[in-house]
């Protein structure tokens, strides 16, 4: 497991594409998968099916996303171990993140029923919505131990600076989804139960793939499982704390989209589909360019556990140019199709003439966003999960919620400009973070020089 760190300029953009190219091809299947939702209910003669899925979907968000600490945490704590090539700790720090997702998920269907409650005493929408939103829930939440071990695959083999398997695994799930989708919704007549029902089959599909692969990929990583590793306190100590605070990270960016959400649904039934349908487009940018920050997850992490410097600043550096071009290309599709993607995922008038007021914020949001997106995956990488967790903080109580404070006399535009407020902030409270780390060595790659051009 050589680290491979004396790479040339083409070499380190290779290494990030490597890992960048399958991750933002599995990626945009995830919001693609969003659209086919919303696509399937938009046909639908009603927008309350639209409003419904949004609203139930989102509550997964809050749900799923407050555990995509299982994800993050495991990929940084593997690709240190990766970068040490310690072969039995691959096993253990498995072993340990599998452990922690199954009783995760099994928790989640025990507590279902309070789940259920508090999550739509949170959000708000009108009855009708309410009644369908319930349906999709009650059925979507038998799907959690699938998805939080699904995280805990993909995270590993990102780890293992491997984005194919993520991307095998991410693909056969969602298109499962979204063949389900049409089978259920379009061929049997079903609705909002239709959608949820096929999200539950379609994660244990792709769990089931996962577990089965990695089997196989650890066969090229001679080591032991060794019981009392798995066990090791300390180590499952060190695993807990980085992943409670990138879980209370997490739970304050599903909130600021939550919250998002339930304000726009309290504007009404047609501003709620209306942000649904853009919402859909900047999750479809946020998971293309996650795919520079799953890179440099990997990368970081790699350089972290084998102390190189250049490595670290080179592989931060590359990732970044590439993730500022692709979300200026982002910002000029939107800019010259976007009016065509909202007909394309909507039929509805009403939806889609209030869908193009609000389409400016598509266009500019991955401009101000692709900073935040970025930074994460440092961090994530290098397992610094306090600093995630405090600049978020930061970020929604200091600036996005007094901001959507003073903005709401602009209704929905207000609303939107207080997202793109969040989003800055994140990018500025993180890149102070990076420079002082940096600077002061916390990262742990050594005080080798810093890459060259």
């Amino acid at each position: 497991m050589s680290t491979g760190t004396q790479l040339s300029l083409a070499d380190s953009h290779r290494e990030v594409w490597r890992l960048a190219g399958p991750m933002i091809l599995s990626n945009i299947t995830i919001p693609l998968l969003g659209l086919v939702d919303i696509a399937v209910m938009g046909h639908l003669p009603d927008p309350v099916y639209i409003g419904a899925v949004a609203l139930g979907a989102m509550i997964f968000s809050f749900v799923f996303w407050g555990f995509g600490f299982l994800r993050m945490g495991t990929t940084g704590i593997v690709a240190q171990v990766f970068g040490s090539g310690d072969a039995d700790g691959l096993r253990a720090s498995l072993g340990q993140a599998l452990l922690l997702a199954g009783g995760l998920g099994l928790a989640l269907l025990v507590l279902k029923m309070p789940l259920s409650a508090l999550a739509f005493w949170l959000v708000q929408g009108s009855a009708d919505v309410e009644s369908l939103a319930r349906v999709y829930f009650d059925i979507r939440i038998w799907g959690a131990p699938g998805t939080l071990i699904n995280y805990v695959v993909i995270g590993w083999f990102l780890g293992m600076q491997n984005a194919r398997v993520p991307l095998l695994i991410m693909v056969t799930t969602n298109v499962t989804n979204i063949v389900l989708d049409f089978t259920f919704v379009v061929s049997l007549g079903m609705t909002a139960d239709g959608v949820a029902l096929a999200s539950v089959i379609a994660e244990y599909t792709g769990m089931t793939l996962g577990v089965l692969l990695v089997l196989r990929h650890l066969r090229a990583y001679p080591g032991r499982w060794l019981k009392e590793r798995v066990l090791d306190r300390v180590s499952f100590a060190r695993m807990v704390n980085v992943n409670r605070n990138i879980f209370i990270r997490t739970l304050c960016l599903v909130f600021a989209f939550a919250f998002f959400t339930s304000q726009g649904a309290a504007q009404g039934d047609l501003i709620l589909a209306a942000n649904a349908v853009l919402m859909n487009l900047q999750h479809f940018t946020s998971y293309a360019l996650d795919g520079f920050a799953h890179a440099a997850e990997a990368l970081v992490g790699r350089y972290v556990g084998a102390r190189d410097k250049r490595g670290f600043l080179r592989s931060v550096r590359t990732a970044a140019e590439w993730a500022a071009g692709v979300a200026l290309l982002f910002s000029l599709i939107y800019a010259v199709v976007g009016g065509l993607i909202i007909d394309l995922i909507t039929d509805i008038d009403r939806v889609r003439a209030m869908a193009r007021i609000y389409l400016p914020w598509i266009i500019v949001s991955p401009l101000i966003s692709v900073w935040s997106f970025l930074l994460d995956g440092v961090f994530i990488g290098a397992t610094r999960g306090r600093e995630m967790r405090n600049t978020m903080l930061v970020s929604v109580l200091v600036f996005y919620l007094p901001a959507w404070y003073l903005l709401q006399p602009l209704g929905n535009h207000g609303l939107w400009m207080a997202l793109m407020v969040f989003m800055a902030a994140r990018a500025l409270t993180m890149g102070w973070s990076w420079r002082r780390l940096l600077r002061t060595d916390a990262f742990g790659v050594g005080t080798g020089p810093a890459a060259s051009s």
